[in-house]
């Protein structure tokens, strides 16, 4: 096929061929125009669906609540009129926190009582105790214990000493622990002031009965290394259900020996205790 073209005064001959070469070219150019743009377009999604990109992008989890204080607050009471006049008060205050490793354990209790207007209970005690987990039962503990008991003719007696401890059983429902280590004593009984070593073995044990009681007991064995026949003995089992969700009604008994007491004085004491323990 000729086409004359009369305004340049030459011919320009086009053929089929040169038709197909001229759309092939096109069709080419405008094929790598569309790739360049897709292979941008792919490698800035790339860029932006990275694992840095996708997590700066999401929102930050939200921080757990530190660990708060677990605490409780009993109150018990006897009263008798007639034949025998007594009255007897107990109260008892206790906090608890745990947190990553760790385990605090605060805690207050004392008596007051009378009988026909004579004193026959005057104690009060507090004590507190620090375990740090080294696995998920093994953990090293230091604590500290102070007692006062009129009647028993203690003016003070102070344990302190660090020690190492396992559970046996961890579990929600029930729990089993068993510690020891030196206990450094401090005391004045009897007007005699004196301090030794001794070496502490105790146990603990918790048991949830239903969702409304729960069972505990706990022993504490306390032997003068150099004078086996001074030591002290101390046991407590109790029980509790609830009245409300935060009213609990409490029953439990403490058993305290002293293999050497006070001149005058009885080596067992036993208070059995009920009362309504608040915890919050």
């Amino acid at each position: 096929m000729a086409r004359n073209c009369h305004k340049t005064g030459f011919d320009i001959e086009i053929s089929p061929s040169t038709v197909r070469g001229s759309f092939m070219m096109l069709n080419q150019t405008s094929l790598k125009r569309t790739l360049g743009v897709a292979g941008v377009l792919a490698a800035l999604s790339g860029v932006l669906s990275t694992p840095a990109m996708a997590q700066a992008a999401a929102p930050a989890p939200a921080e757990k609540p530190a660990p708060k204080w677990e605490g409780s607050v009993g109150l018990g009471a006897t009263v008798t009129q007639g034949n025998s006049d007594t009255v007897l008060f107990t109260a008892r205050a206790q906090g608890l926190r745990k947190w990553r490793q760790n385990e605090v354990t605060v805690g207050a209790d004392g008596t007051y009582g009378e009988s026909n207007n004579l004193k026959n209970n005057d104690s009060l005690r507090v004590y507190g105790q620090y375990n740090r987990l080294v696995s998920e039962r093994a953990f090293g503990y230091v604590l500290a214990d102070l007692l006062h008991d009129d009647i028993a003719d203690v003016s003070y007696r102070l344990n302190v000493g660090p020690g190492i401890g396992y559970y046996f059983i961890k579990e929600d429902r029930m729990i089993l622990s068993a510690e020891g280590g030196p206990s450094f004593v401090f005391e004045d009984v009897g007007g005699r002031s004196k301090s030794y070593i001794s070496a502490r073995v105790a146990e603990k044990f918790e048991y949830k009965i239903s969702d409304r009681a729960r069972l505990w007991q706990k022993a504490e064995f306390l032997p003068q290394i150099d004078d086996l026949n001074n030591y002290i003995f101390n046991f407590e089992i109790g029980i509790e259900t609830d009245i409300t969700k935060s009213v609990k009604l409490e029953f439990y008994i403490v058993d305290s020996y002293d293999n050497e007491p006070a001149a005058g004085r009885k080596k067992n004491d036993i208070k059995l205790v009920a009362g309504v323990k608040y915890k919050f």
